[in-house]
């Protein structure tokens, strides 16, 4: 995707990122897959994730494999 497109996403913050900045936001691509960004630096490097790629790592939050 070029930065233009990338541009046009809606990104959102999670409702339990704290008040002081350090948060980290996320949008969903055309693909089904998922951009992460730091929230103080909307413009800076992001990671991206592919559908199946997601779908793990939201499994294993759920299954607590980060704690």
């Amino acid at each position: 995707m070029s930065h233009h497109e990338l541009s046009h996403l809606n990104w959102h913050k999670s409702t339990y990122s704290s008040q002081n900045g350090n948060c980290v936001e996320v949008a969903e691509l055309p693909d089904g897959g998922r951009a992460v960004r730091d929230s103080k630096n909307p413009g800076g490097p992001m990671l991206r994730f592919t559908p199946d790629e997601w779908q793990e790592f939201v499994h294993g939050v759920k299954d607590g494999k980060f704690d």
